[in-house]
């Protein structure tokens, strides 16, 4: 069994770079991170904390920072942080998806659309909110799990009880930005195990936490993403800036 802190140290080894950081936006969906070297871009992305604040203590220092020493603000408790480490740190992997990733049509569902004759009939176990997930209930047993429970939703609490239960379990990216990670993958071994969106790396060595499959997001077009995370966008990435890749993890 894997330490709690084994997969931030694994980040961390990977990125550590004195690539300085072009660009930084701390978006109302999504986190955006730039860094360029020997004129070429590379990008990562993080899902934002959905709060609001007005006391971001950082604010204009950023830009001109390694990517590096934002890397270890994954280590933080502070969600802010957190969330830009997370980004820096797929900023320096995320440059090049898996040789052996498979490129999914475009949508925020690709992912679902892409297991779904192996999900028919099964207990799923969604960690997290997708828009119009719901639209699944009738064809697997469909259980979402979520911070802020909505309607059918389950709390945070209820993964001890439902994930060792599940057949298939789809982890959000960004349990690796809050640490829950360490856990859902622990209580997830049974179970096929995906781990999916924008925030995700593209690391083969998940595979030792239990991780079977990667769903991450290839960058389609730079320059619609970079305006379309800074003008507020959220599934709207999914239209023309990136699409979702999935690799199984040996």
């Amino acid at each position: 069994m894997n330490p709690p802190n084994a997969v931030y140290d694994l980040l961390l080894d990977r990125a550590q770079t004195d690539e300085k950081i072009t660009a930084l936006c701390l978006g109302l969906v999504w986190t955006f991170c730039q860094a360029q070297k020997n004129g070429k871009s590379s990008v990562g992305l993080a899902m934002s904390p959905q709060i609001a604040t007005r006391t971001l203590s950082f604010s204009g220092t950023l830009v001109g920072k390694s990517l590096a020493e934002l890397a270890g603000w994954i280590q933080e408790w502070d969600v802010y942080k957190a969330s830009i480490g997370m980004a820096a740190i797929n900023c320096c992997i995320n440059q090049h998806v898996l040789q052996n990733a498979v490129p999914l049509a475009a949508g925020n569902l690709a992912v679902f659309e892409h297991f779904l004759p192996q999900l028919q009939g099964k207990n799923v176990v969604v960690i997290g909110r997708y828009p119009r997930i719901e639209t699944y209930r009738e064809q697997f047993n469909l259980t979402i799990l979520e911070r802020q429970p909505e309607g059918a939703d389950y709390p945070d609490p209820a993964c001890e009880f439902l994930l060792p239960q599940a057949d298939w379990v789809f982890l959000s990216g960004t349990t690796l930005v809050n640490k829950t990670f360490p856990r859902l993958a622990q209580l997830s071994q049974h179970a096929t195990t995906v781990l999916m969106g924008p925030t995700v790396p593209w690391l083969p060595e998940l595979a030792e936490f239990g991780i079977d499959y990667l769903a991450g997001v290839g960058i389609m077009n730079e320059t619609a993403l970079t305006q379309t995370v800074m003008e507020g966008g959220g599934m709207r990435i999914f239209e023309q800036a990136v699409r979702y890749h999935v690799a199984r993890l040996q």
